[in-house]
């Protein structure tokens, strides 16, 4: 038998997009979710921070 994986992957400036952009796709979906990753990254550019917030789910 072989299963299927497909990815989704996520990538927000803030936090709260990031939410909202997973929670849509977890509403729009019927799919079985087989695991989501969280991710945060930071980098100063010219003396200011730059967060990017990153998700991504595995679904079958």
């Amino acid at each position: 038998m072989v299963i299927k994986v497909k990815v989704k992957v996520f990538d927000e400036s803030h936090e709260k997009d990031l939410e909202s952009a997973v929670n849509d796709f977890l509403d729009e979906t019927n799919k079985d979710i087989i695991d989501i990753k969280f991710q945060v990254s930071v980098a100063i550019d010219h003396d200011e921070q730059v967060y990017c917030f990153s998700a991504m789910i595995l679904y079958k």
